[in-house]
């Protein structure tokens, strides 16, 4: 049996899909992500994993260009010391020096989860894999989605996708149900996209991988 998860930060902390050969077997929400962090074959997160040093990362620029005109779902990551200075002015200051461009204010509002998920990627200890839920969801669609998950017909449109590619995610999901509907559909594709790396079938953008200064892979899977 595979068993894959699929994790997004979502307001409560963090939210994940697990799924056994590919069919949905449970929903979980954690304060912390090694709350959530099992042993499974893949574990797709949202949520960047490893920094160059400087410049920006070339899977950031591969998944804006293939999600076309909802390109703006995907921001730049910016280098390893950006996240690591704070307050937001100086780490926009950084960013300014080592990139040429500045940093967003919602970019860093998601500095404590990218530092706490880079713990774990860093650490080696488990199979992380980075995805963007809008490339799963254009993967499965085999086209970029034309409305926003936020919208009622765009969260019917990805539940109905998921459930097309084999994930039926049930009403009730438990303490996992206080999450937002937008987060649990993220994270049902996250574990879509683990699924499909777990079986050999995940793309990587880019491909292959391109290698920070620590040997480390950066792409954004699907």
């Amino acid at each position: 049996m595979l068993r894959v998860l699929g994790i997004d930060a979502c307001r409560a902390g963090w939210v994940a899909v697990e799924l056994h050969d590919g069919a949905f077997a449970g929903a979980y929400l954690g304060l912390r992500l090694d709350e959530l962090l099992t042993p499974a074959d893949a574990v797709g997160i949202d949520i960047p994993l490893g920094f160059l040093e400087t410049g920006w990362r070339e899977a950031d620029t591969r998944a804006a260009q293939r999600l076309g005109p909802r390109r703006s779902s995907v921001f730049r990551v910016p280098p390893r010391a950006v996240w690591q200075r704070a307050p937001y002015a100086a780490a926009n200051a950084l960013c300014r020096e080592l990139t040429g461009a500045g940093l967003s204010v919602q970019a860093y509002g998601l500095r404590p989860k990218v530092l706490e998920a880079n713990t774990w990627f860093d650490a080696g200890r488990y199979p992380l894999y980075e995805v963007h839920p809008e490339v799963s969801f254009a993967g499965l669609a085999g086209t970029t989605l034309a409305y926003p998950k936020h919208t009622w017909a765009g969260a019917h449109l990805r539940r109905r996708l998921l459930a097309a590619g084999g994930i039926d995610l049930p009403d009730e999901l438990g303490d996992a149900g206080r999450a937002g509907p937008d987060d649990v559909l993220d994270a049902a594709a996250a574990a879509w996209s683990a699924h499909r790396i777990a079986t050999g079938r995940g793309v990587a953008l880019p491909d292959p991988p391109q290698l920070n200064e620590r040997g480390q892979r950066l792409a954004i899977w699907y």
